[in-house]
């Protein structure tokens, strides 16, 4: 994935660790990214089918995160550490939520 530079990633971001508090975010990321997709989905007029179906729109992964397959799981783990990792190359980075009526 290129940098806001246009280049690939530096080496740091795109192969190193995130810093810890990002990876603990990276599963909470993951399910938004894939509940966003079956959402997606399922407005476009798709249901749960046993296989893909472009025809009839069947789709085996309109389930809940938790229900998924590993596999499946991992393509949403992908995009979303794909995502943590253009946001810091673009020079963001993440800090924890403020708690309710309170200040970082």
């Amino acid at each position: 994935m290129p940098s806001s530079q246009g280049g690939p990633l530096p080496p740091e971001i795109a192969r190193g660790r995130l810093p810890e508090e990002v990876e603990a975010v990276l599963d909470r990321l993951a399910r938004a990214v894939h509940d966003a997709w079956a959402r997606e989905r399922l407005a476009d007029g798709w249901t749960l089918g046993p296989r893909r179906e472009d025809a009839t729109k069947f789709h085996p992964s309109l389930v809940p995160f938790d229900d998924l397959p590993e596999e499946e799981k991992k393509y949403d783990r992908i995009a979303a550490e794909a995502t943590l990792r253009a946001l810091y190359a673009f020079g963001f980075r993440i800090v924890g939520p403020v708690e309710p009526g309170g200040e970082r």
